[in-house]
């Protein structure tokens, strides 16, 4: 019956949401860490570094300012949903679920960088589905690139994320040179203003290329796997498989723009799994990322599944397995 419970629009799900939210973060305050444990703080890309500086080394603010970012990112989510209609159904399911990934790793639950490229790639998606059947030139991908740009300032390994864009591009246009050529003259804009800061300032701008190298191209401390989060890692995968099937099988009774909304986040998510095997420097804050596309199957999976035991199953233990995560991380 949980499941039942968050399915609906009311103002009671909405308090369920801020409960959940609450016992999924409450681990980060009671066990403080500190700022700088992770690689992206040693030498940070310009932004994050500029606004590490400003909250200070002390874990509190910074776990607030995640805490306001990941409600901002849920109710972005179910915004995205209600403009676009792609699920077919407006639900708050999106928000839950990306507040419970939120908590899978819990040593990432304090401020980091990839919750800003997440916020930024959502504000990419977005203006690339709003370049559909726009007549002429659509400058929209020279917005969605700006918008990676800025998040690669955040988070570096955004920018293989511009792939997105000409992606987005050709799953709902016919393509064309010019608008590639917008695209990545957008994804290009924001680091071509940060060197020219940086050499306008006399700051050292061969330092900036080795940060930018460093955060693209450096390996950073391993993340180890518990046993418990194995075994809800393997789960939660379980459950995304049958949900992505459970799409491609519907897939054909969408309509035109929600079947390609659906493309473009399995390609979201495909590029997700391949940056993390490939790059070094992928670690398992991606979970900010492919947390995106993840919650759009499984709220699609269950609110259209016919079945009613086996989605209240798989929420349940969703919500359970994060919670037991959260508790043992306590320990």
């Amino acid at each position: 019956m949980l499941l039942k419970q968050f399915k609906g629009n009311a103002t009671g799900t909405i308090l369920l949401i801020i409960v959940t939210l609450l016992l999924v973060w409450a681990s980060a305050f009671i066990k403080l860490q500190s700022h700088f444990s992770l690689y992206f703080d040693l030498d940070p890309m310009p932004l994050y570094g500029i606004l590490s500086s400003l909250v200070g080394t002390h874990p509190l603010p910074g776990i607030f300012f995640t805490l306001a970012l990941v409600s901002l990112m849920a109710f972005s989510m179910v915004n995205l949903n209600t403009t676009l209609f792609f699920i077919n159904q407006r639900t708050l399911l999106p928000a839950v679920i990306y507040i419970l990934l939120s908590g899978l790793f819990p040593q990432y639950q304090l401020m980091n960088p990839a919750i800003f490229g997440a916020m930024f790639l959502m504000l990419a998606i977005r203006r690339i589905m709003d370049s559909y059947r726009v007549p002429g030139i659509a400058y929209n991908f020279f917005d969605a690139g700006i918008f990676i740009g800025i998040g690669s300032l955040f988070y570096a390994d955004l920018i293989w994320f511009g792939l997105l864009v000409i992606i987005g591009m050709l799953l709902l246009r016919t393509g064309n040179i010019k608008e590639i050529f917008i695209a990545v003259i957008g994804i290009a804009t924001p680091f071509i203003l940060t060197f020219g800061i940086y050499y306008v300032l006399g700051r050292d701008v061969e330092n900036l290329w080795s940060i930018i190298g460093y955060n693209l191209f450096g390996r950073p401390d391993s993340y180890v796997f518990t046993p418990l989060t194995i075994v809800a890692i393997s789960i939660i995968g379980l459950i995304t498989l049958v949900s992505m099937v459970h799409l491609l099988m519907l897939m054909n009774t969408k309509k035109i723009k929600s079947r390609k909304t659906f493309f473009l986040f399995l390609w979201l998510f495909l590029i997700s799994v391949v940056v993390y095997i490939v790059l070094p420097t992928v670690s398992v804050e991606i979970i900010w990322i492919i947390g995106i596309p993840v919650s759009y199957f499984l709220a699609h999976y269950f609110v259209f599944i016919k079945k009613k035991l086996i989605p209240e199953i798989f929420f349940s233990v969703l919500y359970i397995l994060i919670l037991v995560v959260q508790i043992w991380y306590l320990k």
